[in-house]
Parts: C-alpha cells; sequence; structure tokens
C-alpha cells in the first residue's frame, strides 16, 4: 500500500508493519495514525496475513506522541476553561469530576492504536529496534510479545511533561512487572534498556541490535504457520481469564476447545499424526 509514515511488506503470511517518519522518530500523528488504521483493516480481513510484525524505522521504534502538537493542545484547554475558577488541591477529586462530565477525547490518535493493537485476534508480536518512549512504549506493551534489541530504550515518560499515561500502560503494564516497578517507572520517567527490560519481564527476548528484525521475523513466521485459530483463541481466553475465576475460565476454556475440535487445523494435525508428517496447517 501507499504511505507516507508506515511501510509494510507480506512475508510467509507475516505482515511486518513499520512505523516511517524520521525526522521525529516515528512520533505519532494523525497521518500516522490513519495509515496505521488502514493497514490493520487490511490485515484483519485477509486470512493470509497471519500473525502482524511491528517495529520501527531506524534508529527508533516509536518515539510517542508529536510534543510539537502540546502547546497547541494546552492554549486551547486554556481558552475553553478561562474563567470556570476550576481548582482542586487534591488531584483525584479533580479528575472524578472531569470524568462525571466526559470531556470530548483529546485529539491524539494514541490511545485509539494502542486499543486497536490490543483487540487484534490475530498475534503480535513488537520488535522494539530503538526509542520506545510515551505512547511508543504502550504500542509495544499492547502487542502479544515483545522483543527488544539490546540497545532499545523504553520510558513511561508522560510524567516528564507533567502528564499521566492515557494510552493504556497503567492497565497493561503492571500485569507484566508488577504494581512497585510500574510505579517506579511511570513516576521517575527513567528509561530501561533492553537487557534492563528482559530482567524486568517487560520483553520475553533481549537480541542484538543487529540480529533484532531477523529473529523476530523467525518467530512471527513459525507462528505464522501455526494453527493461527487456535492462537486466537487462546488469546481470547488468555485476556478473559484476567478478570474471571477459575471456575468461570473453565467453563469458557471448554466452548472454545469444542470450536477448536471444529476447525480444519485439529483435523490436519490429528491426520498427519496418524500418517507420521509434519501437519500443514492452513488457518482454518
Amino acid at each position: 500500500m501507499s504511505s507516507d509514515y508506515i511501510k509494510t511488506e507480506i512475508r510467509d503470511g507475516v505482515l511486518l508493519l513499520t512505523l516511517h517518519d524520521p525526522a521525529t522518530r516515528n512520533a505519532i500523528n494523525p497521518d500516522l495514525a490513519r495509515e496505521f488504521f488502514a493497514a490493520l483493516e487490511q490485515f484483519e480481513d485477509d486470512p493470509e496475513q497471519r500473525v502482524l510484525l511491528l517495529t520501527g524505522t531506524e534508529p527508533s521504534f516509536c518515539s510517542g506522541a508529536n510534543v510539537r502538537g502540546f502547546s497547541r493542545s494546552i492554549q486551547d484547554r486554556q481558552e475553553r476553561e478561562q474563567g470556570s475558577g476550576e481548582t482542586n488541591a487534591r488531584p483525584w477529586g479533580g479528575m472524578e469530576a472531569r470524568y462525571a462530565r466526559r470531556f470530548a477525547p483529546e485529539t491524539s490518535r494514541a490511545p485509539e492504536m494502542v486499543l486497536r493493537l490490543q483487540e487484534q485476534q490475530k498475534p503480535t508480536i513488537a520488535a522494539v529496534n530503538g526509542h520506545a518512549i510515551g505512547a511508543g512504549m504502550g504500542l509495544a506493551l499492547a502487542c502479544d510479545i515483545r522483543l527488544a534489541a539490546e540497545k532499545a530504550q523504553f520510558s513511561e515518560a508522560f510524567v516528564r511533561m507533567g502528564l499521566i499515561p492515557a494510552d493504556g500502560s497503567c492497565w497493561n503494564l503492571p500485569r507484566l512487572i508488577g504494581l512497585s516497578n510500574t510505579l517506579m517507572l511511570q513516576y521517575s520517567g527513567d528509561r530501561v534498556d533492553g537487557r534492563e527490560a528482559f530482567r524486568m519481564g517487560l520483553v520475553s527476548r533481549v537480541v542484538a541490535d543487529a540480529d533484532l528484525l531477523e529473529a523476530a521475523l523467525e518467530l512471527a513466521t513459525r507462528l505464522a504457520q501455526g494453527a493461527t485459530r487456535s492462537q486466537s483463541l487462546i488469546k481470547y481466553l488468555v485476556k478473559q481469564a484476567q478478570d474471571q475465576s477459575f471456575r468461570e475460565h473453565l467453563d469458557l476454556a471448554h466452548v472454545a476447545q469444542d470450536q477448536a475440535r471444529t476447525t480444519a487445523d485439529h483435523r490436519e494435525a490429528v491426520q498427519a499424526f496418524l500418517e507420521k508428517r509434519a501437519p500443514e496447517f492452513k488457518g482454518r
């Protein structure tokens, strides 16, 4: 597809999607977001595209939201709220009052991009090759699996701009690295490299810088050659289990297993076992 801010390539069932705005280190802007959504529309609808591999043009994965737009946003908000007289020494109370009034969504598309990734029914992998800052880190967190180069830099940088992680990181990050590590990163905005991210459990694997894309493509291709309908059902079960009792989870897993038994891939796997050969999964 023709795009200015992303590059796409399909390799053996893998959609390699590269965020591409070198001048801003792949910062999120409305045009990039629009192209991102268009690429995911095609990915979702094309059964031949079975795994998404997300990365960025060197030397960055995604530097987050475009800070140049913040100044105008501040001015617009000041004009909107001028004269309201609203003050609250306790931030939680002020936040709850605003939430009750349901302010219009901010102009940033980053939370929508994160949500779209989070709700993908096919496997998603982030190959973090450099800076994953703010909402850029949020994009990586929304993928199912993260591989990082040693030189990767992760940062929940929002607090350094006097902001908060509104990209879902407050939901995703504690589930990966625990409350204490989450709050340490989010209070401080400090950066961690690939090795430290691996130690904390933020990524599944850390790879030498020059080997990252090859390693990520190898994993993505292997998953794309697998029973991707089963993978989709596994993903659904894992996500639902976060808010279920064990008994509720088993009931839902029984339904999912019953559905899996109707797939062509299951029939192929059984036949391949009987014939003592490797199965050829089709994702159906």
